[in-house]
C-alpha cells in the first residue's frame, strides 16, 4: 500500500488495483493533475473535505473513477449536476481494492451546530481514515489518519482516540489550521501507545506500507 499525503485530511491511496483519492478539499492542494483514479472518496460536506469547483475537473480527468460520498453530500453535489454514490456505514465498495464504510456522524463542534453526516473509510483492510469523528470500527485498525486539529477537536480526544484504535502506525492528518503542527505531533508522539509509530508525511510525499 502506498500513501501520499496532499495536505490536511486529502490522501491517496494505492492498493492491489486501486487508486483511491479521499477528500480532495480546499486547503489541499497538488491532487488536481491526478489521472488514473479509480474512485474519489469523500467523508463529508465540509468545504475543507470537499472542494466542488476543483472536483468537477478532477472526475473530467478520470472517467472511470466512481464517486462515492455520504447521503448529504451526494444531495448537494446533485445540486450542483455532480453524480455521486451516497454510501452508508456498514457497506463494502469495490474500487480495485475493498473499501468498507463506518462511521455515521460528524463529531460535536458545539452543541449549537447541527451534526451532519460523515462516514470513515477503510481501505483494503488497512488504512482508516475517519474524516472528521473518532470511529472506532469493529475491526483491527493497522494505519490510521489520525485528526490532529480542528474546530470540534482537542489533543486530549486525538490522543485518547489514538490509544482506542492503537494501530501500528498514525498518520497525522486534519492539520492546515495549525500554525506549528510539529509542537502537535511531538505531544502525540510521547502520548502514543507504545505500540504505534507516528509517521509525518509531508505534503506530496509518499508512505510505503
Amino acid at each position: 500500500m502506498r500513501l501520499t499525503k496532499f495536505e490536511h485530511s486529502c490522501v491517496l491511496v494505492e492498493d492491489g488495483d486501486g487508486r483511491i483519492l479521499i477528500d480532495p478539499g480546499g486547503f489541499s492542494h497538488g491532487f488536481e493533475s491526478l489521472t488514473g483514479l479509480t474512485a474519489v472518496l469523500v467523508t463529508h460536506q465540509h468545504p475543507d473535505h470537499l472542494d466542488v469547483d476543483r472536483l468537477r475537473p478532477l472526475l473530467a480527468a478520470n472517467p472511470e473513477a466512481r464517486l462515492y460520498t455520504d447521503a448529504a453530500s451526494a444531495a448537494i453535489l446533485a445540486e450542483t449536476g455532480i453524480a455521486a454514490m451516497g454510501v452508508q456505514p456498514g457497506e463494502r465498495l469495490h474500487a480495485g481494492t475493498a473499501v468498507d464504510v463506518f462511521g455515521g456522524q460528524h463529531a460535536v463542534i458545539h452543541p449549537d451546530v447541527p451534526v451532519i453526516p460523515n462516514v470513515a473509510y477503510l481501505i483494503g483492510g488497512r488504512f482508516l481514515h475517519p474524516g472528521d469523528s473518532y470511529t472506532i470500527p469493529d475491526v483491527d485498525v493497522e494505519i490510521l489518519g489520525l485528526p490532529t486539529a480542528a474546530p470540534w477537536l482537542k489533543l486530549s480526544e486525538s490522543v485518547d482516540y489514538l490509544r482506542a484504535l492503537t494501530p501500528n502506525v498514525a498518520i497525522p492528518i486534519h492539520e492546515a489550521m495549525l500554525a506549528v503542527p510539529a509542537f502537535f505531533y511531538t505531544l502525540i508522539e510521547k502520548l502514543a501507545p507504545e505500540e504505534t509509530e507516528l509517521r509525518v508525511v509531508a505534503p506530496g510525499a509518499t508512505l510505503e506500507a
